[in-house]
């Protein structure tokens, strides 16, 4: 599983003009993207991380915080193309990336993993084309891959 996450100030999701999730006061935006070898294990350890990434300011100015910390708001965008391959030729391949049949289930679970550590959780929509708004705050922008835990 392969996570982008971001220390936002400010997020949104917007599908077909509607508003879908939000974190208006700040907190963490999460790309999450799945692949097909993906177990419980990596969704577990992901969740974990990203309920306790510490990439929040402490009163010194050190990232010493969590999202939990500062009582900010996840929101979770499903995003297959984080694990796209672009390393050979120019177009990506998605090979790596789970089936939809499966995934959405399995962002469901990771969904819920996430919300009993921390339940100020928004989702983007599975499948969808989704408009994403954030301002970065920082810029603070973290990549986690499973595998390399």
């Amino acid at each position: 599983m392969r996570c982008v996450i971001q220390r936002v100030s400010s997020a949104s999701v917007e599908v077909e003009g509607v508003l879908r999730a939000s974190a208006p006061g700040g907190g963490l935006l999460v790309l999450a993207g799945l692949e097909e070898t993906d177990t419980s294990e990596d969704l577990r350890w992901m969740s974990e991380k990203v309920a306790h990434i510490r990439i929040f300011a402490d009163e010194q100015g050190k990232m010493n915080k969590s999202v939990i910390d500062v009582g900010g708001t996840i929101v979770l965008v499903p995003n297959f193309t984080l694990a796209g391959d672009a390393a050979r030729g120019r177009r990506p391949s998605f090979d790596k990336a789970m089936k939809p049949e499966r995934s959405e289930g399995e962002f469901a679970a990771f969904v819920e993993m996430v919300r009993a550590i921390h339940p100020r959780v928004e989702t983007g929509v599975f499948r969808a084309d989704m408009k994403v708004a954030l301002v970065n705050d920082g810029p603070i922008t973290i990549w986690l891959d499973s595998r390399a835990r």
